[in-house]
Order: C-alpha cells, then sequence, then structure tokens
C-alpha cells in the first residue's frame, strides 16, 4: 500500500507534508451593516468613543465578519489609543488581552505580516479580534505592554518567530530560539529544513530530502 503523508502527499520524502503545501493568501472581505447580534452596538459604541477622544474614523480600516467573530482591522499609528479604549470604555470594557499572535501571508503579498490581538470582555462576556498589517522592510508595531502587560510575553514570542518590532516593549529578546539565532522561523520564506541544529552540531534535512517511513 503507497504511504502518504499530511495533507496528502505522496512520492516524495517529505514524511511532513508541509513543503508542498500551498495555499492561495486570505483577502479578508468588508462586512456591511447590519453586522447581526451584539456586533453592531460594540462597532457604534467603539467609533462613538473613537469620535470623542479625537481618533479618526479612518483608524479602522475595514471590518469583517466571519465564523461568527467580528475583525476590526487597523491603522498602526492608532492602535495604542484604540487599545486603550477597548479596555476602558464603559461599553467595551475588553480587559483581558487574551492572545496576541503573528501571520505571515508570504512573499508577495502586501502589508504581509499581521498582528492579531484577540480580546475578551469579562464585563460582558463577549470577544473581539484587532488585526494590525504591516510590511517586512517596516515591521514596527507600537506595543500593547503600557495597556495589556501580559502582552510582554506574548509580543517577544511574535517578534522571535515572525520578526514583528514592537516599539516601546520593555524587554524585545528572543523567547523560544536562542538569542543569537538568525531569522524567523514561522516567516513563510524561511527554510523548512537545512537549518544548524545550535549545541548539537547537526543538521536538518530539508523536507524533501528526509527518509520516508513505511
Amino acid at each position: 500500500m503507497e504511504r502518504t503523508g499530511m495533507f496528502g502527499v505522496h512520492g516524495a520524502g517529505d514524511t511532513s507534508g508541509y513543503g508542498l503545501l500551498v495555499r492561495e493568501p486570505s483577502t479578508p472581505v468588508p462586512a456591511e451593516r447590519p453586522y447581526g447580534g451584539w456586533f453592531d452596538e460594540v462597532a457604534d459604541t467603539l467609533f462613538a468613543a473613537m469620535a470623542e477622544r479625537g481618533v479618526p474614523a479612518a483608524a479602522v480600516e475595514r471590518v469583517t465578519v466571519a465564523h461568527s467573530e467580528i475583525t476590526f482591522y487597523l491603522a498602526r499609528e492608532h492602535l495604542s489609543a484604540l487599545l486603550w479604549i477597548v479596555r476602558d470604555d464603559p461599553g467595551l470594557r475588553f480587559e483581558l488581552a487574551a492572545s496576541i499572535s503573528g501571520v505571515d501571508y508570504g512573499p508577495g503579498v502586501p502589508r504581509r505580516l499581521h498582528v492579531v490581538y484577540e480580546l475578551l470582555s469579562m464585563t460582558y462576556r463577549r470577544r473581539i479580534r484587532l488585526e494590525v498589517a504591516v510590511d517586512v522592510d517596516d515591521p514596527h508595531v507600537p506595543s500593547a505592554v503600557p495597556t495589556y502587560p501580559t502582552a510582554d510575553w506574548q509580543e517577544r514570542e511574535t517578534w522571535d518567530m515572525f520578526g514583528v518590532v514592537f516599539d516601546g516593549h520593555p524587554a524585545l529578546t528572543r523567547i523560544l530560539m536562542p538569542d543569537d539565532w538568525e531569522g524567523h522561523p514561522q516567516r513563510k520564506d524561511y527554510p523548512l529544513g537545512g537549518i544548524p541544529v545550535e549545541y548539537k552540531g547537526a543538521e536538518i534535512q530539508a523536507p524533501d530530502q528526509r527518509r520516508s517511513y513505511s
């Protein structure tokens, strides 16, 4: 019986399947009002609070709704102000940054690096997502640590894996890789194999050179 790897890969030494995994970049489709449920209430409260604090409506570049989740795509220069708003406004109260992570949509995609903020309101039992996109050549985003102190560790991991620089972070150092490691392993153009293994004097073979186990 022919052995296939992950994602149906066969006929190659790549037992992981990731070497041949190709997907089209995700293109968010802007949502139109009404968004449905409590999404409209949150959006109205957010834009009202922005106007009250002098933050332009253009700071929210677009809004998407998919899989029962709402995402606000933000201009990075207004990120810090918007984080304070969503945390402290009485009608929002997203007090917890449940997750801050990175995404790389790959070479050729404008502003391919994204930082994703999953925020939880313990007051209203709601979740929203904020997202900021930047270029590889200018991967700077304001740190969320002043607003959400737990962002410290999450931003370090996003810097380590994706190379996003969080301006104002108190100690932006590696957290998973050795301090002297070169590159950011979760970028799409980072090689899957052939990287010298730190301290072991060995080398990880490229996926198409690995042995296929039967």
